[in-house]
């Protein structure tokens, strides 16, 4: 246990971002360096003696919350990062990224303000790396084996390191220029700089992972030829096709999916690009979809100098507090503004896009919308609310439907769907195909990342299991297990 009274005597207080007018001018991190160290062994203090930390329950990862934030506490940095990351390998990813359904989860948060798990977290990676406490954990000894992970992402990352870490000797395959999957281009670099994913590139390679990019299996490298050559196989693709808005003037020039828009920008700041192709400058920007993803458009459009900004969600304003019906220690559903929405526009709720109109060359100016209710279960048009607004850059942010199917990636292994469009898998993570494992969304579906993390990490059990009987890695997850929310 951190300070026994804690709780009692410190208020929750979070991460200072920088003022809006500085950060909307750049594309570095939004929160004041260096801001959290002052109060955080404070903030750690607050974790309390609950008995059973519910917080583990709503971590998948299983993050062994309450020792690591009593190290914290007590100054103990080394040994706090020791365990942090005997459950998670990347934490600095989570610590920026993750919802923090541990959070909603703390026994604390029952009555009070919860201990603020996501802040402590980032602040002992971050003082590990800087202490130069990170270094690379290659294998004592090779077992032979070989192993090929198809896809970048954080799922494709830990069950590549867990693996090399294991003794195997690994290559990810990524069809993107670079690697990290949706880490390096759905995620803007004001959520996240890029070298801290560079960083842990650097480490898994050092630990002898080997990286193959610019290389889409099912079209550049055939599945069987995969097949013959590794031992096992991890597929670790995501859940990438988007869902779409079939609604006319969805032609129009200017109306684009997020994952479109969004890699682009990141592309900019990786030095590829001087300016974006897609870019918000001087428009009436619409986002359509209320969720991370369209948040993080609304912080491009913002960095990018657009005229408005204006974001749409088809389901009712959430409440601020937590709904009867998602009691604690369930993840709510409640109103959130990121560091995006303080940053300007507009967002409206409960609206359903009709069509779009444009003009003469075929570029998207308005938008037309409709409010909407659900009755009996049904989504149904309100009356006499049909209006317009301006729109000459549309971004689609509405989820994703599952693994991409049109490049012959599923088609060549052979692998079999489940009811819900995914790649279908047992307790240990192997697909119906000899040798084949699948990870993250292209099992589970679109998730969260602390998700895809944990699978990674339990896939990477049962490949080891497979190749050599028996496993020391982490026990795994259940693949039926899923999210109290997404």
């Amino acid at each position: 246990m951190a300070d026994p009274k804690g709780f009692l005597t410190t208020e929750r207080e979070v991460a200072r971002t920088r003022p809006v007018g500085e950060r909307v001018k750049d594309w570095r991190e939004v929160y004041v360096p260096g801001s959290l160290l002052p109060v955080i062994t404070k903030q750690a203090g607050r974790c309390m003696d609950c008995g059973i930390p519910f917080c583990h329950n709503g971590c998948p990862l299983g993050n062994l919350i309450p020792e690591w934030n009593d190290l914290a506490w007590r100054g103990d940095w080394t040994a706090a990062s020791e365990r942090l990351h005997a459950t998670n390998n990347f934490p600095e990813f989570t610590g920026r990224l993750c919802p923090a359904p541990c959070e909603s989860a703390c026994v604390l948060g029952i009555n009070q303000p919860a201990v603020t798990i996501k802040n402590v977290e980032v602040t002992i990676v971050d003082k590990a790396w800087e202490a130069g406490a990170i270094t690379p954990q290659p294998p004592q000894r090779l077992s032979g084996k070989t192993v090929a992970v198809i896809g970048s992402g954080p799922s494709g990352l830990a069950a590549a390191q867990q693996l090399t870490r294991a003794g195997h000797t690994v290559a990810v395959y990524e069809r993107a220029d670079r690697i990290g999957g949706l880490l390096r281009y759905g995620i803007p670099e004001f959520k996240m700089e890029k070298r801290h994913l560079n960083r842990r590139i650097e480490q898994m390679r050092a630990e002898g992972t080997k990286f193959r990019t610019g290389v889409e299996v099912g079209r550049d490298l055939d599945a069987e030829q995969l097949r013959k050559r590794y031992d096992a196989v991890v597929i670790a693709a995501g859940a990438t096709t988007p869902r779409d808005l079939p609604v006319p003037g969805r032609e129009l020039k200017g109306v684009h999916q997020a994952m479109e828009y969004l890699p682009l920008a990141n592309k900019v700041q990786e030095g590829d690009l001087i300016s974006s192709p897609i870019s918000a400058e001087g428009k009436h920007v619409v986002v359509i979809g209320g969720g991370d993803t369209g948040a993080d458009c609304v912080g491009t459009a913002h960095r990018q100098g657009a005229a408005s900004v204006t974001q749409l969600e088809i389901m009712p304003r959430p409440g601020e507090d937590r709904p009867a019906h998602q009691p604690w220690p369930t993840y709510p559903m409640t109103f959130k503004v990121t560091s995006a929405h303080e940053e300007g526009g507009e967002r409206l709720y409960s609206v359903s896009t009709t069509h779009f109109e444009g003009d003469e060359d075929g570029n998207v100016q308005w938008l037309h919308m409709v409010g909407v209710e659900f009755k009996d279960g049904k989504l149904v048009q309100l009356p006499g609310t049909e209006r317009r607004i301006p729109a000459q850059l549309v971004t689609l942010a509405m989820g994703f439907t599952g693994t991409d199917q049109e490049n012959g990636l599923l088609r060549q292994f052979g692998v079999e769907l489940d009811a819900r469009g995914n790649i279908a898998r047992d307790a240990s993570y192997a697909t119906n195909v000899e040798g084949v494992f699948v990870a993250g969304d292209a099992g589970r579906g679109q998730s969260l990342i602390v998700w895809a993390i944990a699978e990674g990490r339990a896939a990477a059990r049962g490949v080891d299991r497979y190749l050599t009987g028996e496993s020391t890695l982490p026990y795994p997850i259940r693949p039926t297990d899923r999210p109290l929310a997404v």
